[in-house]
């Protein structure tokens, strides 16, 4: 059997009842992730959020691997995303990186190819719009009818769109949705792990799973989890290799041999992946100039050893 089964959950108690999600918001028609207020800098999310993933095939009979995150430690991590990759900005929320052929929206600068460009790394914005949908939010009009590609071709393009009416209707959604993107990002990090081991060699199999519970085990923990692979992705994609090397979650859990928690599993934590980086970079083809990043790269995972 090799099915995996994942159980969500983000109900909470409140004066003694269980409840879940909050009802839709009148005018925007979406439904938030808890009742409280939000706004361009502020990020609401489930009062507790859990993922139980139940791995069957791979590991031993009744494991599984938890993800918990209280209320605050959800809305720090959304924030300090956000900060790693928008700089905390609005019109960060809506950018499209020099060097690169795609367009970069929303806290986690997901990934938006245009119509004809297939690149090597993951496309992340449709599943967050997917996601989105799910959860009630009423897409702006620049994402319909179609919104399975970039409507601007270029980054010259979109550069030139930026004080446009539907770069502005764009980024007033994605400013509206940070609370639910927080969501979706938790969410991604509960599949990343039954990916990861049915990717990894024999060899690294058990060790990757301990490894990433390590590291679960603190909010601290968790942030750097969750940053990394929406930053560099979990690291199962052939075409996410530089001369046959990953730089994925997947990569850096396998770098790591420690048995410390908290603090030292998240200190190791980010050696590793910094070791990654380096490594990507060095691998990395002459024509991308990928050393440009390497400095803000290694900035940001520095900000896992504390939180």
């Amino acid at each position: 059997m090799s099915d995996f089964f994942i159980n969500v959950f983000s109900k909470t108690k409140r004066g003694g009842r269980v409840v879940g999600p909050a009802a839709p918001n009148p005018s925007t028609g979406m439904h938030p992730a808890s009742s409280a207020g939000r706004g361009p800098g502020r990020i609401a999310v489930a009062g507790r959020i859990g993922l139980l993933v139940i791995l069957c095939g791979i590991l031993e009979p009744g494991a599984a691997a938890e993800v918990s995150l209280s209320h605050q430690d959800a809305l720090r991590v959304g924030r300090k995303i956000w900060q790693n990759e928008c700089g905390g900005t609005i019109s960060g929320l809506t950018s499209w990186n020099a060097g690169e052929d795609f367009a970069s929206l929303g806290i986690g600068h997901f990934i938006w190819y245009p119509a004809g460009r297939a690149g090597p790394f993951e496309e992340s914005f449709p599943q967050l719009l997917r996601y989105l949908k799910t959860r009630g939010a009423k897409l702006p009009a620049v994402l319909l009818p179609n919104d399975a590609h970039c409507p601007w071709s270029s980054r010259a393009q979109f550069l030139a769109a930026q004080a446009s009416p539907e770069m502005k209707s764009l980024r007033r959604f994605l400013a509206e949705t940070i609370d639910l993107q927080t969501d979706f990002l938790v969410l991604r990090l509960g599949e990343a792990l039954p990916k990861m081991l049915a990717a990894a060699p024999t060899s690294e199999r058990f060790s990757v799973e301990p490894q990433f519970n390590r590291v679960a085990q603190s909010a601290q923990g968790c942030y750097a989890l969750i940053d990394y692979v929406n930053f560099k992705g979990e690291g199962v994609l052939a075409t996410e290799r530089y001369q046959g090397q990953g730089w994925g979650l997947l990569q850096v859990l396998a770098g790591m041999s420690g048995s410390g928690e908290g603090g030292a599993a998240t200190r190791e934590f980010a050696d590793s992946a910094a070791a990654v980086l380096k490594e990507r970079v060095a691998n990395s083809p002459p024509a991308r100039h990928e050393s440009r990043w390497l400095r803000g790269w290694l900035s940001r995972v520095a900000t896992y050893r504390s939180f």
